[in-house]
């Protein structure tokens, strides 16, 4: 055949399909967001509605109290944009949107909700609080009836690692006594999102496909996971969680959707996402160029736009429609279910410019909420650089509130897990000067993406529950990782995300009561719950200024300092007592004073001609106070 007459013959192959779409009516499969509210900082609100056949659409009705229109049709007919504005006075409920083509009508469904009273919601965190990181399908199984749902079955198996292992929101429901009685303050969930129903094949490891229990690939970010529940339990969890004095942390992800989102093969824009399946950049993860004054667009590109572990897609901020959705998105959730913080994922690999317009959006409508980044790196002076409150050489705030204090993390594992220096840790500390406000800085000793604390090489015991010690006791707001407040072990991932003992049907035995615990067990539990309860009852721990007395390799004792008290921390991680002679001028200690060690274990520190005398035995941290 003559290679000349292939595009004619493909046009009239094409023309019948064509044709039909032309004439088919409209089809509407899914508004977001599917609610809003009235009196809401954005007015109007922008619903992107996915369907077929939407191409000519117009409004013809809405519903009591709401304008709709116009109406901007994406080129393949699959995706509106509508712009809804919502009468000041509009009652609460359901409406219907009606839209037509010249081939027909459909309703685009659409609900007015009552704000949530703003007392007690929306709260925010700070060093004030110690945060909770649980995993909800390795923390708690609670309902079992969602553990294989009718629509993504098959997904279910607790003997391997990267498939659903029957946790839900339930579970965590059930365990917030639990959470409060260790002196927790607040919760940070892996995402909720509703994610793909059947094995991801798109990443493997070791040949096998994977499961997205872990919340990372969302295929729709206005659900629930099914594995996880459904939007009233989130709702009745926030609720009792802030019943029991507990504040909520949502982990968001605007960097990438999941492999299988919808928008993958039909995206609503042509700039939807920074390339296609086909052909796209993947992430170098030269993060450093993002921060240098000197590097080129292009030497940046692909750690902006590159798609994450060369699988996630990565959306677009520059694109004004993704950037408003992302936005929409974060408000919607945290006014349907009153969530005071939002941590969020992947945070240097988007534009910082978004960032700006992003926290704007949340401080102009939620002006407590906090949000922490996660900028995995142990530089300090790149993890500094994406801390709002100040503009950069190239003229972007980013608004960030506060970070997570990578950078510590890396130094507290190599002195206290490693048996390395403790100086080494003081040193990354006196690198606060390039913080903004280095105060609000998450700490943790581990989490969900770095093998546990007591899967180190020569972690013991003694040097987890001094790691605590520190963590409760310095700057910064403390975080836990689930099940390391019981010494949990595991490797890399997904090792570092075994079942909390107890929390699922069957368990031997339940290791969130105090009779279910090993003794190694319990030995660290009660030191986490009396650190914690301290740090809560002790506002130098939370809010002092920070004095070193003196630091060493395997010795450090320091203090908190505020309003003319002083809370004395002594850390010692060597084989030998140290008996230690230090000045006592700086903390404004009297002679005759004597500090006793709340954690139980260690002499008193007693103060004698202007000097501070304390003994540290090997291998041991003191809290010590009038």
């Amino acid at each position: 055949m003559n290679r000349a007459a292939w595009p004619t013959l493909a046009l009239l192959l094409l023309l019948p399909s064509a044709s039909a779409a032309a004439t088919a009516p409209p089809i509407v499969l899914k508004a977001e967001p599917p609610s809003w509210w009235p009196r809401h900082s954005i007015d109007p609100v922008r619903l992107l509605v996915r369907g077929r056949n939407l191409a000519g659409a117009e409004v013809t009705r809405a519903g009591a109290g709401l304008r709709a229109g116009p109406v901007k049709v994406n080129p393949a007919g699959t995706y509106a944009f509508l712009d809804v504005t919502i009468d000041p006075q509009a009652a609460p409920g359901p409406r219907t949107i009606g839209i037509r083509t010249a081939s027909g009508a459909a309703d685009v469904p659409f609900q007015i909700l009552a704000p949530l009273p703003r007392r007690g919601r929306f709260q925010g965190f700070s060093p004030d609080d110690a945060i909770y990181l649980l995993m909800p399908d390795r923390f708690a199984n609670g309902d079992p009836s969602n553990d294989d749902p009718v629509v993504s079955k098959g997904l279910l198996d607790r003997t391997r690692g990267r498939f659903y292992h029957g946790g839900d929101l339930r579970g965590v429901i059930d365990r917030l006594p639990y959470l409060k009685d260790l002196g927790v303050t607040a919760i940070w969930l892996n995402p909720w999102y509703d994610n793909v129903d059947h094995e991801n094949e798109r990443e493997t490891y070791d040949g096998q496909a994977i499961t997205d229990y872990h919340g990372y690939g969302a295929v729709d970010f206005y659900a629930v996971e099914e594995h996880l529940g459904d939007l009233a339990t989130l709702r009745e969890m926030v609720d009792r969680a802030h019943a029991l004095g507990i504040k909520v942390i949502q982990d968001q992800v605007a960097n990438h959707s999941g492999p299988y989102h919808p928008w993958v093969t039909d995206p609503p824009t042509p700039t939807w996402y920074y390339g296609t399946l086909e052909k796209h950049l993947a992430n170098t993860w030269q993060t450093w160029t993002l921060q240098d004054p000197y590097a080129t667009p292009e030497m940046q590109k692909a750690t902006l736009e590159g798609w994450f572990i060369d699988i996630l897609p990565d959306l677009d901020q520059d694109d004004p429609e993704v950037a408003r959705y992302e936005i929409q998105n974060t408000l919607w959730w945290v006014g349907v279910s009153g969530l005071d913080g939002i941590r969020q994922d992947t945070l240097p690999y988007v534009h910082r410019r978004f960032w700006r317009d992003w926290m704007a959006a949340i401080k102009k409508e939620y002006p407590d909420l906090r949000v922490v980044g996660e900028l995995f790196d142990g530089d300090p002076a790149l993890v500094s650089f994406f801390q709002g409150g100040v503009s950069r050489f190239d003229g972007i705030d980013s608004g960030i509130d506060t970070l997570f204090d990578f950078p510590l993390y890396f130094r507290i594992r190599e002195a206290f897990a490693k048996r390395g220096s403790l100086r080494d840790v003081a040193m990354m500390l006196a690198r606060d000067h390039l913080y903004r406000d280095p105060a609000p800085l998450v700490t943790f000793l581990g989490l969900h993406d770095v093998p546990r604390f007591m899967s180190e090489p020569g972690a013991t015991v003694a040097a987890l529950k001094a790691a605590f010690t520190f963590l409760a006791t310095a700057r910064g707001t403390p975080l836990v990782y689930y099940g390391d407040e019981i010494a949990m072990r595991g490797g890399g991932d997904p090792d570092n995300r075994r079942d909390f003992p107890g929390g699922f049907p069957g368990d031997p035995r339940n290791a969130f009561d105090a009779a279910g615990r090993t003794a190694e067990e319990a030995d660290v539990h009660a030191h986490v719950r009396t650190l914690l309860h301290l740090r809560q009852a002790t506002p130098a721990l939370r809010r002092g200024r920070t004095v070193n007395l003196h630091v060493a390799d395997k010795v450090w004792v320091y203090a908190r300092v505020l309003d003319g008290g002083a809370a004395l921390v002594g850390l010692s991680t060597g084989d030998a007592a140290v008996a230690l002679d230090l000045p006592a001028a700086p903390l404004g200690l009297a002679d005759g004073t004597r500090l006793h060690d709340r954690l139980g274990s260690l002499g008193d520190a007693t103060v004698d001609g202007g000097r501070l005398h304390l003994t540290l035995p090997p291998a041991s941290s003191g809290v010590f106070l009038p």
